[in-house]
C-alpha cells in the first residue's frame, strides 16, 4: 500500500523520442516532422499507469510538442495533472545566449498557457541543463519554481547551480522563485543520480526502491520523473550512435512500463506545483544545506 506519510513528486518530461539528446547532431531539428512521432501512445501510456493508481503529477510538456499535440496538453491538464514548461525546442540552456533562453522559454509557456487556460508556473530545462543566470529569467517570466537541477557529483551533460548540496529539499533559490532538485542518492562522497529516466531502467527494481526508501527517510520529498519514450522498445533506431549514447536511450526500455507501474503504487505522490502552494508545510530537512545560489552569469558546460 502507498505510504501516505511521505511526499513524493511523480513528474513526466513529455518529448518525442527523436528529441533525446543521446542522438546530438545525428537528428536535426529542421527533420523532426520527418521522423515518426511516437509521443501521443507513449505519454498515453504514461497517463493510463497513473490513472490506474489514482495519482496526479507535473508533466513538463515541450512546446513544439505542444503546438502540435493541443489535444494531447488538454487530455493531461483534463485528467487532473499539473502542465508545466520543458521548453520549446529542448536545447541545453547553456547552449543559449540569455536572450535565446527567454525567447524559447516564453514561447513554450505561452503555447501552453493558450491550449489550457491556466498559468503555467513550473519549468524544466532540458537535459537538466540550468545555469544561474537563467533562473531571474524564470522567475521574470511569472514562473514559481524550476525543477532542473540534477545535484549529481558529475555528469557531461548537467549544469550547476552554485550552493547547493546533494541532500537539499525544496527551497527559495532567489527570491519568489523554488527550485526542487531531482533526487540523488548520498553515498559517501559522492551523489548517484537516482530520480529516473535511463538510470531508473538500469538499475534492478529491487535495489532503486532501497535508493528511494533511503532517500525519504532523510525526511526529503523525493522526485522522481520519466520520459514518455523510456517505455518504448520499438522506438525507431538512428544509425551512428556512440555506444554510451545507445546505452542511455535504449536499455531496458521494455521493462520501463512494469516498474512505473510497480512505483506508482508503492508511494504518496502529488504534483509539484501544489506543494509549491504551500511553502509552509516543508519540512525542515527541505531547507538549502548550502547558501542560496547567486544568480550571476555562469558559461560554458558544468
Amino acid at each position: 500500500m502507498p505510504d501516505g506519510a511521505r511526499a513524493c513528486f511523480m513528474t513526466v518530461d513529455v518529448e518525442d523520442w527523436f528529441h533525446s539528446y543521446n542522438y546530438g547532431s545525428l537528428v536535426s531539428k529542421d527533420r523532426w516532422p520527418d521522423y515518426e512521432s511516437r509521443v501521443e501512445h507513449n505519454t498515453s501510456r504514461v497517463l493510463d499507469i497513473l490513472a490506474r493508481r489514482s495519482i496526479h503529477g507535473t508533466f513538463f510538456i515541450l512546446g513544439w510538442v505542444g503546438e502540435r499535440y493541443p489535444h494531447l496538453v488538454r487530455r493531461i491538464a483534463g485528467a487532473g495533472h499539473e502542465v508545466a514548461s520543458h521548453g520549446y525546442w529542448h536545447e541545453p540552456v547553456y547552449s543559449l545566449t540569455p536572450d535565446q533562453f527567454r525567447d524559447d522559454v516564453r514561447r513554450s509557456k505561452m503555447v501552453l498557457e493558450d491550449i489550457t487556460g491556466r498559468p503555467v508556473r513550473g519549468y524544466r530545462a532540458p537535459c537538466f541543463s540550468i545555469t544561474n543566470w537563467a533562473l531571474p529569467i524564470l522567475r521574470d517570466l511569472g514562473f514559481a519554481y524550476d525543477s532542473s537541477f540534477f545535484p549529481t557529483t558529475a555528469h557531461d551533460r548537467y549544469g550547476r547551480l552554485e550552493g547547493i548540496s546533494p541532500g537539499t529539499g525544496p527551497f527559495e533559490v532567489i527570491d519568489g522563485l523554488h527550485e526542487i532538485c531531482i533526487s540523488c542518492l548520498p553515498m559517501g562522497r559522492f551523489a548517484l543520480p537516482w530520480g529516473g529516466g535511463g538510470y531508473f531502467r538500469l538499475v534492478p527494481y529491487g535495489l532503486w526502491r532501497v535508493g528511494v526508501e533511503r532517500i525519504l527517510r532523510t525526511g526529503i520529498p523525493y522526485v522522481f520523473y520519466i520520459h514518455p519514450w523510456d517505455m518504448d522498445p520499438g522506438q525507431p533506431h538512428v544509425a551512428g550512435m556512440r555506444t554510451l549514447d545507445a546505452m542511455r536511450q535504449r536499455v531496458n526500455l521494455a521493462r520501463c512500463a512494469g516498474r512505473l507501474d510497480a512505483l506508482a503504487g508503492a508511494l504518496s505522490w502529488r504534483p509539484i506545483g501544489e506543494a509549491i502552494a504551500e511553502p509552509a508545510t516543508a519540512p525542515a530537512a527541505c531547507r538549502p544545506m548550502a547558501a542560496r545560489a547567486q544568480a550571476t552569469p555562469m558559461s560554458g558546460r558544468a
